[in-house]
Formats: C-alpha cells, structure tokens, sequence
C-alpha cells in the first residue's frame, strides 16, 4: 500500500452511475487517501482528464452516457499530461468481447463486476507496481496489449517468431514495424504519424546495441526534428525517404503474424 498510495493520489472516475461511483471513491479514498473526481458523462470527464492531470482514470463500460472506450482512445490521442495514466475498465457485461475491446482501446487493466476490495487491490498493484512499455502507433496506442490483465496468458503462442526472438529484437521489430505503418498514415493521420515516428527513433536510439542502427535512427530523428521546427508539414514521400535507411533493419520474420503496430 506504501509503494502504491503516491502513484494514486488523484483519480478520476468516470461512471455514470451514482451508486458504484460512490463506492468506488470510498474505496480509493481507504486504499490510497485518494483525491476523486467523479464525472457523470463525457464531457465532464473530458475536462477532468485535460485540466486536473489524474494518476489513474477508472471508467465504466456499456452505459449510453458516457461511452468509456471512446473515452479512453481519446485520451490516449490527446496531448493532456495524463494520455499515458494507467485506465482501468469497470463493467458488469464481461464477454470476451468486451475485454478484447478495451485491451484494443488502449485500458491497462479490466475489472468485472461485483468486485472486492481484493480485486480492485490487484488491479490497482498491476497498474502501479509492474512497468508496461508503452506502444505509440497509429491504429493502436496505450500499453504493450500482450501483458493485458497482469500478464497472466498461459495460452499458446500464435505469432510463428513467438519464442524465436530476444527480447531485444522484439522491442527493435515493433518499433520499426510502427514506423513503417506510420509512414504510411503520414498524410491520413499527420499528428499521430509525427508522434509515432519521433517516439520510436528516440526508442530505437534508446535500445539498439548496432552502431548502424542507432546512425540510422538518429538521422531519421533529426528529419522529423527539422521538419517540426519548420512547420510540420511533410508529405508520405519526405517520410518514405527519410524512413528508408532505418527500415532495411526491419528482419524479414517481423511480419508473420498480427502486430501490434498494425492492429
């Protein structure tokens, strides 16, 4: 509780449902003295999140006035200081549906009703005591989605360089797997684009052990530098031209499978 209770002293919760929003806050406030905001509906909730920078977002699921998925992509496409905040999905109708969708709307954990106070704890220690990298792509931002709910899969493993790859050429093909897709997104989706190719040239340079590599990120880093200090305007030809050289890094084996850059 020590550990968790800094990392959750201001939370919003973003429910409907004066009832299980009552509860909740009570908990939070037993748990870690938290400070709670409540917000009824979408735009409450939106203002909450861009104004009073929560540590942790906690949001119902399935109730026509406030939709909580919606919610959580648009603040993980926002510029707020809490985009990246661990979110946690509430929600009495747990079909395997509705948990694929909020792991693909970008939530850290997902809590069904009734709950305990026992679950809630170990919602709370996932999203507080266990580092998740963080994926900024296009089609998908939020948390690294093959560590969902604790990381607790056991199953069988679906992608054919499942087992085959360190975990040092994961990180490295996802993060030129998001570039390559964010290249192609760079005229449809220009904002997210730049935000994608920046933060993964600053990942790959973070990373790579290759003295090439890590040339070869840097030099795409300082395109998209001088493009943003100009203006910010490129079109998918500049980006494919300053992409090229990194991307002859990209293993031919990344692209078995479903990824997560393009999912």
């Amino acid at each position: 509780m020590d550990k968790m209770a800094p990392k959750l002293k201001r939370v919003l919760i973003a429910d409907p449902q004066p009832a299980s929003a009552r509860l909740l806050t009570e908990l939070m406030r037993d748990i870690a003295r938290s400070h709670v905001w409540v917000a009824p509906n979408m735009d409450r909730a939106m203002k909450i999140a861009e104004t009073c920078d929560p540590q942790l977002i906690v949001v119902e699921l399935g109730h026509e006035d406030l939709d909580g998925l919606a919610f959580t992509r648009a603040v993980r496409r926002s510029h707020w200081a809490c985009r990246q905040v661990p979110v946690i999905t509430v929600t009495g109708a747990a079909t395997a549906g509705a948990i694929l969708a909020a792991r693909d709307a970008g939530v850290h954990e997902f809590l069904r009703k009734p709950y305990s106070m026992k679950d809630l704890v170990r919602r709370l220690e996932a999203v507080t005591l266990r580092d998740r990298d963080w994926v900024e792509g296009i089609a998908y931002i939020g948390p690294d989605r093959r560590r969902f709910n604790s990381g607790e899969y056991a199953g069988p493993l679906k992608r054919r360089t499942d087992g085959s790859e360190t975990p040092y050429q994961q990180k490295i093909n996802q993060a030129l797997k998001i570039v390559r897709a964010a290249v192609a997104a760079s005229e449809t989706d220009p904002e997210q684009a730049m935000r994608a190719m920046v933060t993964q040239a600053n990942a790959i340079q973070s990373i790579a052990t290759d003295f090439k590599l890590t040339l070869a990120a840097s030099e795409f880093y300082r395109h998209l530098s001088k493009c943003a200090h100009a203006g910010g305007v490129f079109t998918r030809a500049d980006a494919e031209k300053w992409a090229a050289p990194l991307l002859t890094f990209l293993s031919k084996d990344a692209d078995s499978g479903r990824t997560q850059a393009a999912a």
